[in-house]
């Protein structure tokens, strides 16, 4: 219990409950149950890229071409949706079709990690640069409204069971497979290593070139199914509405407990950290709280989880300096 008790996760989940306490205060409506569904669902598509970029970051790397892959698929989307039938056959082949075109774009970005051996920062602020200006000279920076989407993908994006919005049930979808991913296959225990200790994993036969690329690949995965999720939730596709998202993922896993050096992350901890945004984003704008100060408030956050990683990383290494020390 007091293992338990003593995980970073549950500092962030008391923080949850703190805010929102806090925020019910401000606004009745808060704590309301269509209040809350409403933040789930709309904050699906960054916990979908959020739970990828968990496990590229327990690897000690990091992904900032997120936003850029999913927007070129949701594009992509849009327009493969002119050439299918108003059929249940159309969602069954976008959910076949855009994993694929992200998983293509995140081989590209793991082949260059893992075989060349480039450093994930400088490989994808590349591919999101060629990404987003490939996107915007094919769409010229226009919507793709849903008047070209079929009747049937409009179905999907709408449907509710038991009064839950269809999006709140693939984020649990996703979030439930990629932790039985993590925790019970043999890549997943793999990233996991890899991240605590790249030479130690190497030497007891881990083949690490084959986790970086398998966690790149993933996430392109992810962003593929993410890109559906934004389509089905904005029903119209924009060129540039996930620009600078990707922050925003990183902050979430970051603040969910992942150790932005490697070696620790969690699915539950990074749903923690999308919810924590989530609610305060939320409480901000019940608030009437301006949207230049939200992105202040986001940023500083930002830099509020990473400095305080990087000092907790700091105080553990002097700690496991000393011992050596002593030892010796």
């Amino acid at each position: 219990m007091k293992a338990i008790l003593k995980q970073k996760e549950m500092s962030i989940l008391a923080i949850v409950i703190l805010v929102s306490i806090i925020l019910s205060t401000i606004s009745p409506v808060f704590l309301t149950v269509g209040n809350w569904l409403d933040i789930i669902e709309g904050n699906a598509v960054i916990g979908i890229l959020a739970i990828g970029m968990t496990l590229i970051i327990i690897t000690s790397d990091i992904d900032v071409s997120v936003a850029a892959v999913t927007t070129a698929v949701a594009v992509s989307i849009g327009y493969f949706f002119q050439f299918l039938p108003d059929s249940w056959i159309s969602v069954l082949l976008i959910f076949l079709f855009a994993p694929l075109i992200g998983l293509v774009m995140g081989l590209f970005n793991g082949l260059l990690v893992s075989k060349i051996e480039i450093p994930a920062i400088v490989v994808t602020l590349g591919t999101l640069n060629i990404i987003a200006g490939l996107v915007l000279y094919i769409t010229n920076g226009n919507y793709i409204n849903s008047t070209n989407f079929p009747s049937s993908f409009m179905t999907f994006a709408n449907f509710e069971l038991l009064g839950i919005p269809i999006l709140v049930y693939l984020l649990g979808l996703v979030a439930i497979g990629t932790w039985f991913i993590l925790k019970h296959t043999l890549i997943g225990r793999s990233v996991l290593a890899i991240g605590g200790n790249a030479q130690s994993s190497v030497r007891v036969g881990i083949d690490y070139k084959k986790v970086k690329l398998f966690v790149f690949a993933y996430m392109g995965v992810l962003a593929g199914i993410a890109a559906i999720a934004q389509t089905a939730y904005t029903k119209a596709v924009d060129p540039n509405g996930m620009l600078g998202l990707e922050l925003t993922v990183i902050a979430a896993v970051v603040l969910g407990g992942a150790n932005i050096h490697g070696g620790r992350g969690s699915i539950h901890g990074t749903l923690l950290g999308v919810l924590l945004l989530a609610i305060m984003q939320n409480g901000m704008i019940l608030a009437r709280i301006d949207t230049y100060w939200q992105n202040v408030v986001t940023g500083a956050i930002i830099v509020i989880a990473v400095s305080y990683d990087q000092i907790s990383y700091k105080r553990s290494q002097d700690k496991l300096a000393k011992i050596e020390v002593e030892e010796a």
